[in-house]
């Protein structure tokens, strides 16, 4: 069994929101506090959350996260 982790990135708007809840709906748990950040360059604010999933698979650097 082993631990994955994740840090979901985007800017603060409703597709981030739907990128964490589908990683919630795949079974991925939130894992602290969400981040936010104020981008000036491009004046947003950007979002970021971690989340963690156990798998039954032992880890490989292979896998592809998204898809656990």
């Amino acid at each position: 069994m082993s631990d994955l982790y994740r840090f979901l990135t985007g800017d603060d708007n409703s597709d981030f929101c739907h990128k964490v809840s589908e990683a919630l709906s795949k079974g991925w748990e939130l894992y602290g506090s969400p981040t936010y950040t104020f981008d000036a360059a491009e004046n947003k604010l950007r979002c970021g959350q971690a989340v963690i999933k156990k798998v039954e698979a032992p880890y490989s650097k292979a896998m592809k996260l998204g898809d656990q």
